[in-house]
């Protein structure tokens, strides 16, 4: 499977709201769903996922998370992943991130790493310049845990949460100007790095005065967004 994962990854085309509440980490152990997976077999790949709110899915359930959707859909097609491995929390920027990485201690590395952050330096006003330097920092991290690989590495755009009915008091334009110049910083450093680079942004925008893609606080997206992400993901790097 690792293999064939690398192999695709090659040919890739180029081309992720506020975090307010503090959550504990969810961290989610590798074990097995189903008998199609099997820990001794070569055709089954190890997932670790990075993030924030998005990634843990805040106000989702578990099979609802885009990491675990992931999964699901690439099963489908005889891509074997592990259940994914998240190290996540919502309100983490950047550097939190980064911390809590280095807390955990990790001695493993991954087939897969994806990794999508940046939403809550944008909305506690960080500038972009401070942006660019813990992300480079996280992105490092991420090579070294996916074997060394930049090629087993997938960045995932910030989605904008401008567009959420809890934004409707902010000043969305404002808000989506910022989030595109936080993406523009993650996709250069990531292609520069030979990783993977998937936008999501756009995507997320058409849940605009559409309520179906957001969970009950409002602000976060709900699984029926997430699977729109995972089919681009899927699309552009498998």
């Amino acid at each position: 499977m690792l293999k064939k994962i690398i192999y695709l990854f090659i040919f890739v085309q180029f081309s992720c709201q506020g975090d307010i509440q503090e959550y504990p980490i969810t961290i989610i152990p590798e074990i097995a769903s189903d008998d199609s997976y099997n820990d001794t077999s070569n055709d089954v790949s190890s997932y670790l996922a990075l993030g924030d709110s998005y990634t843990i899915g805040e106000g989702v359930d578990e099979k609802d998370r885009w990491p675990n959707q992931l999964v699901e859909q690439l099963k489908l097609d005889k891509y074997f992943l592990d259940e994914p491995v998240i190290i996540a929390k919502t309100g983490w920027t950047t550097d939190e991130l980064d911390a809590a990485i280095i807390d955990e201690n990790i001695t493993e590395t991954y087939d897969l790493v994806t990794l999508l952050i940046g939403v809550n330096d944008q909305y506690r006003g960080r500038p972009v310049a401070n942006f660019r330097i813990h992300f480079i920092e996280l992105l490092s991290k991420a090579i070294v845990l996916a074997k060394n690989n930049p090629e087993n590495v997938i960045v995932v755009s910030i989605p904008d949460w401008g567009v959420s009915p809890y934004a409707s008091n902010f000043d969305r334009v404002k808000i989506s100007n910022e989030i595109d110049n936080f993406n523009k910083v993650k996709k250069e450093e990531t292609l520069n790095r030979n990783a993977k680079f998937v936008d999501i942004t756009a995507i997320s925008r058409l849940a605009l005065n559409n309520d179906e893609f957001f969970v009950s606080d409002r602000l976060h997206f709900s699984g029926e967004m997430y699977g729109l992400w995972v089919a681009e993901i899927i699309r552009l790097c498998f």
